[in-house]
């Protein structure tokens, strides 16, 4: 059977994931058709109220056991996770396929460059040092309520993801490259679902100070390594609790004990060689200011958050986008540096309430609508994961090109699909 043939057959069995890829990739319009009316549906949605919101008295919560276990795993189902199967011959078509901006190579599949005893960082696009680069990064939960300011190492962070969990609370993910020198990094907070998937992006070491019930199934995965603050074998190694803070504030991880937690598990150090990275970076000494027919400034965006209520402010004479929460700025303990990233991107997902207790579910496969925002510009396009359970989520344009995104920090705010219209740009 052909390569033709069996894509014909493949397409037949689509989910939602598969549809959103081979809309973008086989027809640009129907593509802009399918962003359009999932918008339309969207405001309709929020319009109706949409889905109940998790109540903020149960903003507490943590280790509780669900009522239903498979709750969460039902929900995954139904929004369209497929086999991996399916995805390995998908993925082989779509690697000669993607199309990036501006005349760029999609990274996708492409091995990562070497030049100079340096390589091309997966988290920010710039050359650093192999001893680095090559390793893989590590991702931590970190506390973002309000008595749990400021977190201690957050400013090192390549990329931060920002999601909420129960409660309206959001907590934050931050990845590290170059995190050998840092002492003290946290609070660390406890694992959710979505966050795994999150890390997996990244082929990271997930850090993690317990778990909900619901996440146990898949930090058991052979795929995940993980060191959780619970563990006995390696929890009062990788961390440890100050005086300064109450707990459950009051936990924190080192570099001399991640690195020890990881020698204990024995996890690879390495990249997989599978491992495809997430963005195509711009070119060194190059800045992409987006310039789609899309295109508006913003240089205020506010993500929508109901607790925290963030927002990030551009400052043109760096580039950089500057973090405020909590009617402040946000500052990083360890240096008293203001938080600042070069790109944000706000990604769009479906979401559930999966028990009585509050706890969340996220869409991390099926893809939905974005907004890329750098150097004083937005503009809209759709993300889409690539691998399955274990892949990346790339992005892409109304026009059905890759985004390109500048070399840099990059925050990536999920954001529950019925709350688009707390949203502002400006």
């Amino acid at each position: 059977m052909n390569l033709e043939s069996q894509e014909i057959m493949m397409v037949n069995n689509i989910s939602l994931e598969k549809t959103c890829r081979r809309d973008f990739f086989g027809s640009v319009n129907k593509v802009i058709s399918i962003s359009l009316l999932m918008l339309i549906c969207l405001i309709l949605f929020v319009g109706c109220g949409g889905r109940s919101e998790s109540n903020p008295q149960d903003a507490n919560l943590e280790e509780e056991a669900p009522a239903d276990p498979n709750a969460y795993a039902d929900f995954e189902k139904d929004q369209g996770t497929v086999s991996e199967s399916d995805m390995s011959q998908y993925k082989q078509d779509a690697m000669s396929t993607i199309v990036a901006e501006y005349d760029y190579e999609s990274s996708y599949g492409v091995p990562q460059e070497e030049k100079d005893g340096k390589v091309r960082s997966y988290l920010t696009g710039r050359l650093v040092d192999s001893s680095i680069g090559k390793r893989r990064p590590i991702a931590v939960m970190l506390n973002n309520i309000k008595e749990a300011q400021p977190m201690s190492g957050s400013s090192y962070a390549d990329i931060i993801y920002e999601c909420v969990v129960e409660g309206s609370l959001t907590r934050l993910m931050g990845i590290f490259e170059n995190w050998d020198d840092l002492g003290k990094i946290g609070s660390v907070r406890s694992c959710r679902n979505y966050f795994v998937y999150y890390a997996l992006e990244l082929d990271s070491i997930y850090c993690h100070y317990g778990q909900s019930a619901y996440a146990m199934p898949l930090l058991e995965q052979p795929y995940v390594d993980n060191l959780s603050g619970l563990a006995g074998d390696v929890g009062n190694i990788v961390y440890y609790r100050t005086t300064d803070r109450v707990a459950p504030h009051n936990a924190y991880a080192s570099a001399k004990g991640i690195k020890k937690g990881i020698e204990i598990k024995g996890y690879d150090m390495d990249y997989s060689p599978d491992y495809q990275g997430k963005f195509t970076f711009a070119r060194d000494g190059e800045i992409i200011v987006p310039s789609t027919p899309d295109a508006t400034d913003c240089r205020h965006v506010e993500p929508g958050y109901l607790i925290n209520k963030p927002w990030f402010e551009y400052n043109e004479s760096d580039g950089k986008y500057y973090r405020y929460e909590y009617d402040e700025p946000q500052i990083d303990a360890e240096n008293d540096e203001q938080l600042s990233v070069d790109n944000i991107i706000l990604q769009y997902s479906s979401w559930e309430v999966v028990d009585e207790k509050g706890y969340l579910g996220f869409n991390c496969h099926s893809g939905g609508l974005c907004t890329y925002i750098s150097h004083g510009k937005s503009i809209s396009g759709v993300w889409i994961r690539f691998g399955g359970d274990e892949g990346s989520v790339r992005y892409f344009d109304a026009e059905g090109k890759e985004i390109v995104v500048n070399q840099g920090k990059t925050w990536i705010c999920i954001i529950q699909d019925t709350m688009a219209d707390k949203v502002v740009l400006s």
